[in-house]
């Protein structure tokens, strides 16, 4: 939602906790470097630190909203604002207006409020008993692809990263204050150019697995970053690949529509052969083609991968509900 409002934002010992806490979860996950290390020092001796104009949390006592009014009133350092029109959609208003709100953040950017309501939305009862599931193979020449023959392309996306990328180069050579303030407004589109790609992808996926009656299954793709080895040239592709959030996306969409998702091993999904299960190096011949040594199918490398992953769910949903308890006595 946009705010006209003028109020000064001040950190919080609501942030203070936050960032303390974030940081301790990190030293205990392991993510700063292992105990001892240049980093991990580092990071503990660092001070906490607040920007100039950091998002100030607000909850229920301090922040009001009248969504049929479209008015939102504030507890600011100068007393409670009150009657701050608000511009929102008109689904957003009727979200804010049959949802409990939990905490909000208000926020200043590019010399524009921002109120970002957190809302509690009901969730469908959970599908139980899926006719299949809907392998999605994730990728950066295609974003996504599913077992039934959807494919989402990333030449565009991947071409106005090229092109965002080239900009980048000859606004850091110039090294003057206008530059990186070009520098950080096309950092902000270009993130949110993939954010927007990313949603759409996502419902389309999920509004397929909802009509099909089918379940969603994805990769773990967890810590394959430090994992995976690249050359240079295709690291920046790489370590700019949003799996993470896509998968993030079909999650909450999918659990919001009711729908189950599973992840499995992507371990050997794009070298198995998804008719006859030989696994072999040979069998992906390129990026996009799939050749396989045992009984010659010939396929998408993507498609295949993605009828792998799920078959992976279908196996792995029939082992989750075989329980293993014994019978009850008669």
């Amino acid at each position: 939602m946009k705010l006209a409002v003028q109020v000064r934002l001040l950190p919080t010992a609501v942030q203070a906790a936050a960032l303390a806490e974030s940081l301790h979860a990190n030293l205990r996950a392991g993510n700063l470097g292992r105990p001892g290390s240049k980093r991990r020092t580092r990071a503990k001796g660092k001070p906490i630190v607040f920007r100039p104009e950091a998002a100030q949390p607000f909850d229920l006592r301090n922040l009001s909203i009248a969504p049929d009014a479209g008015t939102v009133s504030i507890w600011t350092t100068r007393g409670r604002c009150k009657d701050i029109a608000f511009a929102c959609s008109t689904r957003t208003r009727k979200t804010l207006a049959e949802s409990p709100r939990g905490e909000s953040d208000l926020l200043h950017r590019d010399g524009k409020w921002l109120l970002l309501v957190t809302v509690d939305v009901p969730e469908e009862p959970l599908n139980a008993d899926p006719g299949g599931f809907v392998g999605v193979d994730l990728g950066i020449a295609n974003i996504a692809t599913t077992s039934s023959g959807y494919r989402a392309a990333g030449r565009g996306l991947n071409r106005h990263r090229a092109r965002q990328a080239a900009l980048r180069r000859k606004l850091q050579h110039k090294r003057t204050k206008a530059a990186k303030r070009v520098l950080k407004r096309q950092r902000r589109r270009e993130r949110r150019r993939a954010t927007d790609v990313n949603h759409c992808v996502s419902k389309r996926i999920v509004a397929e697995a909802e009509r099909t009656g089918y379940g969603i299954a994805l990769e773990d793709l967890t810590g394959i970053r430090s994992r995976v080895r690249h050359r240079r040239p295709q690291r920046a592709a790489f370590h700019s690949w949003a799996f993470a959030q896509l998968a993030s996306f079909i999650c909450y969409k999918a659990h919001r529509a009711g729908i189950p998702v599973v992840f499995v091993d992507p371990a050997h999904t794009s070298q198995r052969c998804a008719d006859c299960g030989h696994c072999s190096r040979r069998n992906r011949v390129s990026q996009a083609l799939f050749v396989c040594r045992g009984c010659g199918v010939v396929a998408h490398a993507d498609l295949n991968a993605s009828r792998n992953i799920a078959h992976r769910a279908v196996a792995a949903w029939d082992a989750g509900r075989q329980s293993s308890a014994p019978a009850p006595d008669p």
